[in-house]
């Protein structure tokens, strides 16, 4: 429970460092069509911190230890000691290994100019441009509530013909304390064409 409750108070700071949340910058990205719920979005390249919680299967511990990484990191934990604006979503990826827990870089920087993690935890790593099949729902951050939109979001993938390029990644664009039911959160994943 200790570990909840500091990734919520985590969470909320982040997510409040500006007064309007619609002021959050989220990486760019066009709608190219939408079909059956799913909408398929063309992301430009961009550039997130990232950490990878090795070792570990449960989502929320993970998510909870990698926030923490990355909030230090945007806190001033760099070179050169600057702070980073907040960003929205915060991306959390299965792997073999564990789960990757992920905050976008400002548009601002560079691959020259972002600054770099004095934690070897974290990394700067450049996600090409690339089609995105998205799910949008509100509601908690479950395990429950994520798989059973993810599971949506594959069987209608694959009702559809669309093959998958990866696995599923979850996204939360709120702080803790909005309702839930006011929440936006996603799944998605890469594909390579549209029905």
């Amino acid at each position: 429970m200790p570990n909840k409750l500091v990734h919520l108070l985590l969470l909320s700071f982040f997510l409040l460092d500006t007064s309007c949340a619609m002021a959050i910058e989220e990486p760019k990205f066009t709608v190219v069509t939408s079909r059956d719920g799913v909408e398929y979005r063309q992301y430009e390249a961009y550039m997130v911190a990232a950490t990878l919680i090795a070792g570990e299967n449960d989502r929320d511990t993970a998510s909870s230890q990698g926030f923490r990484r990355l909030f230090k990191y945007i806190s001033g934990d760099n070179t050169p000691n600057k702070s980073i604006s907040m960003t929205a979503p915060v991306q959390q990826t299965p792997s073999a290994n564990g789960w990757k827990i992920a905050f976008i870089v400002p548009q601002q920087f560079s691959q020259s100019t972002v600054p770099t993690p004095a934690s070897a935890d974290v990394a700067i790593e450049t996600v090409p441009a690339q089609l995105m099949a998205v799910v949008r729902y509100s509601g908690r951050w479950t395990d429950k509530n994520l798989k059973q939109h993810a599971d949506e979001l594959l069987q209608k993938l694959e009702a559809a013909g669309i093959p998958t390029q990866g696995p599923v990644m979850s996204a939360a664009y709120n702080a803790p304390f909005t309702p839930p039911f006011m929440r936006r959160n996603e799944v998605m994943v890469a594909v390579d064409r549209v029905p």
